[in-house]
């Protein structure tokens, strides 16, 4: 279970590189970056298992599932390459589970995830001593019909909150937040591919958000940042426009180029 981070292909981690190097099939997903596919061994088999929109989930997780067991128990080493990490929103601990009750061994390498490092590349720390001291990370896709995720607590619970898969929902996410008491004029900023070339950051309040249109030009894939600390963006900006451009460059050499895809690609 290797995480890939959120896209940049240089926040990919040393055990990461080294897992994908060993391996002999990789099952990656649609979070995963071309950049980072392309550090890929041109000799590892490469397996498309990514959920596109409108796909049918479950049934989808089933074969990989099964996909990942018989490539195991035929004595292959098998990386699933999750964008961001494997054990944050990304079903890692479900697969964990069918394949450790299945007597196939497995290990964890931690990626970066989007939630820490996409409000980064937008200039939004997260904890700061002048404007929040806690953090509470959410989903804005959960499984089923029926929403585990309790808005009073939630809006009360911490200085900021970052949505993880909430584009589509942000109007809907905004409006439960303002219900459950949090101010309307709490600053909420949307980023759009995050840590790539293409990021781009749309700021407003939760109130202007909540309303008809508002959240119109928020885009999957995108991370929502609430609290304020959004208000540092604007001042510590840097990445795409003002990245270094001495900044260290991830060569894929002797890797090969990327494998054909389908979809797009949301970090997580």
């Amino acid at each position: 279970m290797v995480g890939a981070g959120p896209g940049d292909p240089s926040l990919l981690t040393l055990g990461a590189l080294l897992r994908l190097r060993e391996a002999d099939v990789v099952v990656y997903d649609r979070l995963v970056s071309d950049e980072v596919l392309s550090l890929i061994p041109r000799r590892v088999r490469k397996v498309y298992g990514g959920k596109d929109p409108g796909s049918k989930g479950r049934e989808k997780q089933e074969e990989l599932n099964e996909l990942m067991l018989g490539e195991a128990k035929s004595g292959k080493k098998v990386v699933r390459l999750k964008g961001g990490d494997p054990f944050l929103f990304s079903r890692g601990g479900e697969e964990a589970e069918f394949l450790r009750d299945r007597g196939v061994e497995f290990e964890v390498v931690p990626g970066v995830s989007s939630a820490l490092a996409v409000p980064a590349y937008a200039g939004i720390p997260l904890t700061h001593r002048g404007y929040s001291s806690s953090v509470t990370v959410v989903t804005g896709r959960e499984a089923g019909s029926k929403s585990r995720l309790e808005w009073s607590k939630i809006a009360a619970g911490s200085d900021v909150l970052v949505v993880l898969m909430g584009a589509a929902r942000a109007k809907e996410i905004a409006t439960n937040l303002v219900r459950a008491g949090k101010p309307a004029d709490t600053p909420m900023a949307a980023i759009t591919w995050g840590t790539t070339k293409r990021q781009r950051t749309v700021t407003t309040t939760l109130g202007r958000a909540a309303k008809e249109g508002e959240a119109d030009a928020i885009e999957a894939p995108s991370v929502l940042v609430v609290g304020r600390v959004v208000s540092l963006a604007s001042k510590l900006r840097w990445w795409p426009e003002k990245a270094s451009k001495s900044r260290p460059r991830v060569d894929a050499a002797a890797s090969g180029s990327p494998p054909s895809r389908r979809g797009s690609r949301t970090p997580r």
